[in-house]
């Protein structure tokens, strides 16, 4: 069986109101804002929604979530209008070359090929990506600048680890990051701005290839992190206010209790 056979007709009766409502903010008598965007002047817009979408999963609340993805959504339908508009594709096609992709990698759903596990899968994904003309002169191609600095030094140092260039040991890898805090200790006791940024930079990459090696997305961690940071000091607010009392007027001593009362209260 072909993939075009492989592939439905594509319907789009269930985003049908939001394509109508995206054309009727284009159209003549639409919202001027909407008519001035550009995909260019879109770009903020498509990362701030998929880091909503992020927060409401870390939340774990459906809800939000919903809506999130909505929000998400509109974006990729604004994008589409917009290429529509000059000719170069529609929504429709968008679909149909995303489908014609999924089935095309996805031999072992889609036709006979077989695998025993996800890293097969992988290596099969890899393959075709080959077959497609996907894969470039260095392994190291192809990962976005535009990413997350955490994200992208993830990316990159997966792709490095394919072809061998990988620590064994944790012991090793945690190793190399009490040498590079030792540089950069040293770099601090320089006093030479430009060294210490180069050696705090080898500290963070240390930080997400440790964070690789044991299955925890750098991202999701100090997303996390600044979670807690922004629950813990409302709380220090918080009970500044109750108290009648400003920030400004507190010891360091007094935040820190405060601080320890709220990482006691929920962790």
């Amino acid at each position: 069986m072909t993939i075009r056979r492989l592939i439905p007709k594509i319907d789009l009766m269930d985003i049908s109101e939001l394509v109508r409502i995206m054309a009727a903010l284009r159209g003549e008598k639409g919202c001027p804002w909407d008519k001035e965007q550009t995909p260019e002047s879109l770009k903020p817009f498509i990362v701030e929604e998929a880091y909503e979408v992020l927060e409401a999963i870390d939340e774990k609340d459906p809800q939000a979530i919903k809506e999130e993805l909505g929000d998400l959504l509109f974006q990729i339908i604004f994008q589409c209008r917009i290429a529509s508009e000059r000719g170069d594709f529609d929504l429709s096609g968008v679909i149909e070359k995303i489908a014609a992709k999924m089935i095309s990698r996805h031999p072992h759903v889609f036709g006979d090929a077989e695998v025993r596990n996800s890293a097969e899968v992988l290596v099969n994904w890899d393959e075709h990506k080959k077959r497609e003309g996907k894969q470039r002169d260095s392994i190291l191609e192809g990962v976005p600048k535009t990413l997350p600095a955490l994200l992208q030094a993830q990316k990159l140092q997966a792709r490095a680890s394919k072809v061998g260039f990988d620590w064994e040991r944790l012991e090793d890898v945690l190793l190399k990051l009490d040498e590079e805090i030792g540089e950069f200790k040293a770099a601090c006791h320089e006093n030479k701005a430009e060294h210490i940024e180069d050696e705090m930079g080898d500290i963070l990459f240390m930080l997400v290839n440790i964070g690789r090696f044991i299955g925890v997305n750098p991202e999701d961690a100090l997303r996390k992190t600044i979670s807690k940071f922004i629950s813990r000091f409302r709380h220090i607010e918080m009970t500044a206010k109750e108290q009648g009392r400003d920030l400004s007027d507190m010891s360091l001593e007094e935040m820190d209790a405060i601080w320890d009362e709220a990482k006691k209260k929920k962790g």
